[in-house]
């Protein structure tokens, strides 16, 4: 990988964490798209993944008593039980179907009733995120979109919301990596010096979204979330129904 893309890379690492670090959300979507162009797709997701891991981990630092533990618990028994389920089959997808998968992820809760959208305070629909939120993150890299719409669907305030999702996020991706990195068949190698920039660039990213994130109101805040995820999604979508059509 040349010195170009390498910087090109940490560069994107670090608006994306400062993404993710104002909304807690889309930034990983964001990211994942690039390295999926840039990258082998098992290289795109172990990469993914450390700067997920870290970005997500320094965030939960700042925020952690913000944090609620029995949502992560949940979420936490419902992504051990969808990697436990994949593990049987260890399946890699090709780019378009990732694509597509992301793209759609957003608007999956949408097709509930309203009467049984997810609320991430009960317990069963927090396992039930965590089966539906690690199968996406195997599939695609990201559960972030169909995450943001279960956190967004409940009560919590934008400083419960980012600290939750971030913890439950560390554990997702770090199951991710584990997938990508050695249990499948072609498992991903990193070059260290990216990978060492790619944590670095995430936890700069994180620290300058600090004053950006006290500084929204609660509106401003669900606002732009929802018209960011829904924006990026529709992007992805559209980018791999036309690779699937001209491969």
């Amino acid at each position: 990988m040349t010195l170009g893309t390498v910087l090109l890379l940490w560069t994107v690492m670090v608006a994306t964490s400062l993404l993710s670090g104002i909304f807690g959300m889309a930034g990983g979507l964001v990211l994942v798209g690039v390295l999926l162009v840039l990258l082998p797709l098992p290289a795109a997701m172990a990469l993914h993944a450390l700067t997920q891991i870290a970005s997500n981990a320094w965030r939960a630092a700042f925020l952690m008593r913000h944090a609620r533990w029995r949502i992560v618990a949940a979420y936490a028994a419902g992504c051990l039980l969808a990697l436990g389920a994949w593990s049987l089959v260890l399946f890699v997808p090709d780019k378009p179907v990732a694509l597509i998968a992301l793209g759609l992820s957003p608007f999956l809760l949408k097709l509930l009733p309203s009467g049984t959208r997810a609320d991430p305070e009960r317990p069963a629909h927090g396992v039930a995120s965590g089966v539906a939120s690690m199968s996406l993150m195997l599939l695609t890299g990201v559960a972030g979109p169909l995450l943001d719409s279960f956190f967004l669907g409940g009560r919590l305030d934008r400083h419960g919301i980012v600290a939750t999702k971030a913890v439950c996020q560390v554990q997702g991706h770090a199951l991710k990596l584990l997938y990508f990195g050695g249990l499948v068949a072609e498992a991903a190698t990193l070059e260290p010096l990216l990978a060492g920039g790619a944590v670095l660039a995430s936890m700069l990213g994180t620290l300058l979204a600090r004053p950006l994130l006290a500084a929204l109101t609660e509106r401003q805040y669900r606002l732009w979330a929802g018209r960011l995820v829904t924006g990026i999604a529709a992007f992805y979508l559209a980018q791999g129904t036309w690779l699937l059509m001209f491969p």
